[in-house]
């Protein structure tokens, strides 16, 4: 279901580079306001200039500082409008050993790719709630399923953030079946985080952006990688029952 009200306003974090830039792009072109937060304001200003068919609002922000994004929502919902939309996207790969970093930078890692997405939800959920309806879109990854070497703390807080998707449907769903969450994995992606081999992000943005404006309550709490939902995980007896009623639910596939 790709229904959505009009004046509409996402947030994107990590706006100023790679997918998030090419996420916000692809928001505008679809007419869907957007403020942009990054580390970065000429970076942000970039992606302004590229926007098209709906404003780009650069929002220079830490997302790892809770008050800092508490404060730029409260600015985004008196300057831009009500943000019903959120795709935390914001990520660091310092590609660096364990024993060489030290734990206060493999904190930092986790503050910035699971802590921005915590700051940045919460904040935004004042207004879903208020409104009763929004959806977040959490950028994961399969890091944490086989860690490679030097990715430590991404592999640790890319997994965790599939686990607060997870937690954040336990607590939502039966008193706000409207706010919908989902985990997207974009694949590897030829940005200055991925491979220069690994896909356009402006065709994961495509399909990002979908997934944001789909507000469909039978897609709470899926994952979904590249352009595919991925089943979830069933006892043996479930998938039994489902196979005998024939009542598995068909995976969706995004345009």
């Amino acid at each position: 279901m790709y229904i959505w009200e009009q004046n509409a306003v996402a947030v994107v974090t990590g706006a100023g580079v790679g997918l998030g830039r090419a996420l916000s792009v692809e928001f505008t072109r679809r007419g869907i306001a957007v403020a942009g937060l990054g580390r970065n304001l000429d970076d942000l200003r970039t992606t302004a200039a590229m926007a098209e068919g709906a404003p780009f609002s650069p929002m220079a922000v830490d997302v790892s500082d809770s008050r800092a994004v508490a404060d730029a929502f409260s600015e985004i919902r008196s300057k831009v409008g009500a943000p019903t939309i959120l795709v935390n996207n914001a990520a660091i790969h310092p590609r660096r050993d364990f024993i060489d970093e030290g734990p206060e930078d493999f904190m930092a890692c986790v503050s910035i790719n699971l802590g921005g997405a915590v700051n940045a939800t919460h904040a935004a959920l004042r207004t879903m709630i208020q409104l009763g309806h929004g959806r977040i879109v959490n950028v994961g990854s399969f890091a944490d399923l086989a860690p490679q070497p030097c990715a430590g703390a991404y592999s640790v807080s890319k997994g965790a953030l599939r686990t607060f998707s997870r937690a954040l449907v336990a607590d939502l769903a039966d008193r706000f079946p409207n706010i919908i969450v989902t985990t997207w994995m974009p694949g590897i992606l030829a940005t200055r985080m991925g491979l220069p081999v690994g896909l356009d992000p402006a065709v994961a943005a495509r399909w990002g952006v979908e997934l944001a404006l789909c507000n469909d309550r039978g897609i709470n709490g899926a994952t979904f990688e590249r352009d595919c939902q991925m089943a979830q995980a069933r006892s043996l007896k479930r998938r039994i029952v489902e196979r005998i009623l024939r009542r598995q639910a068909p995976l969706m596939r995004l345009a």
